[in-house]
């Protein structure tokens, strides 16, 4: 919730919770529950729901719509083991029938929109995307998500914007596409080309949080570092908002603050002048490039890869009191740390750099 907080400031129209195991809401997890919970800012507002049974989805569903939640949509896209084997995600792709039920049930028993997301299918050479968006507007569907690559081949291949624009010829409710949007002239391009109804934003949000400003304006923002770490200790801000400014809060926190700097450090400055013909051979999201060479100190220490850097980094956001003492500390922890020698193999696909620090 406080990284969605930061992604509204920026200019997000409409936000969706983390992925919740419907069974669990319904057990009254707490931790499945406090993921329903938005914050005021959010005013589009929906919670997205692993299920396999419709049942457990419509009771899950009614809790999500008790805390605000404007609608429901049932994800038919997670590619996760511990998700396909209980029946849920991107499993349902197989079972398009019962997937159709699952969503009429949904419809019928919740008060509000229900939508579904999915990707093109269980595997590359399977690809029924088409089939299973019919029967998902039959069964009463208000919208259908589509995250055009299939469950097999995880985010390893470009999202293939075709199948997008097919869907959005097929159906006849809205079509919102997802996937390796990095640039807001990447957004307006494949916007434009299929013709969808909107954007979903992933990766490249846990990027550069300010890309929906980006699309919304037009044009390409390239923060300093300074104006970055301002970002990230307004991220850091809002966590303590969330989880309380104490022992037990800074506990939680650092469960999730650190591994937004695994996305974070990611950034760099993509200018259409620059990068735009490129973009048109290959999504920049899947792009590597070559080293930047030498950093400034401060430049350097953001884009440094290595997991205990950004443990360093998020307990020193958390423990500013000001932007001021914030700069000051991440300053202090580039000017301590050696040069990074060899990128991590991330397998993300995202852009990345060889990074020296100054």
């Amino acid at each position: 919730m406080p990284f969605r907080r930061l992604c509204v400031e920026f200019g997000a129209e409409i936000t969706t919770s983390e992925m919740a195991y419907a069974r669990q809401i319904n057990r009254r997890s707490r931790a499945e529950l406090a993921l329903l919970r938005k914050h005021p800012s959010e005013t589009c507002f929906g919670v997205q729901l692993a299920a396999g049974k419709a049942p457990e989805a419509i009771s899950a569903g009614r809790r999500a719509m008790d805390q605000g939640a404007l609608f429901v949509d049932l994800n038919c896209g997670c590619p996760i083991h511990d998700v396909v084997k209980r029946g849920m995600g991107a499993t349902l792709l197989q079972r398009p029938a019962a997937l159709g039920r699952i969503v009429e049930a949904m419809v019928e028993g919740l008060s509000v929109p229900v939508t579904v997301k999915i990707r093109s299918g269980w595997k590359a050479d399977k690809c029924n995307a088409s089939e299973v968006a019919r029967i998902i507007e039959e069964a009463g569907a208000a919208a259908i998500t589509i995250h055009p690559r299939s469950r097999e081949q995880r985010y390893s291949k470009a999202a293939d914007w075709g199948l997008v624009r097919q869907l959005v010829e097929e159906r006849n409710i809205p079509v919102i596409g997802n996937g390796d949007i990095l640039t807001y002239y990447e957004a307006e391009r494949v916007r434009r080309e299929s013709g969808c109804a909107a954007l979903m934003v992933a990766r490249g949000a846990l990027i550069k949080p300010w890309i929906f400003q980006e699309i919304a304006q037009g044009q390409t923002w390239e923060p300093t570092a300074e104006e970055r770490v301002e970002v990230y200790h307004r991220l850091a801000g809002y966590m303590k908002e969330h989880f309380y400014d104490d022992e037990k809060g800074k506990e939680r926190a650092m469960r999730f603050l650190p591994w937004h700097f695994g996305f974070f450090w990611r950034y760099r400055p993509l200018p259409e002048s620059e990068f735009g013909e490129r973009s048109l051979q290959y999504p920049l999201m899947q792009t590597r490039r070559e080293s930047d060479g030498e950093l400034p100190l401060l430049e350097g220490v953001l884009r440094d890869p290595r997991e205990e850097v950004h443990a360093r980094l998020a307990d020193s956001l958390w423990e500013a009191a000001t932007g001021d003492e914030a700069l000051q500390a991440v300053t202090a922890i580039g000017e301590e740390l050696p040069p990074v020698t060899e990128l991590p193999d991330t397998g993300r696909g995202t852009p990345e750099i060889a990074t020296s620090h100054g």
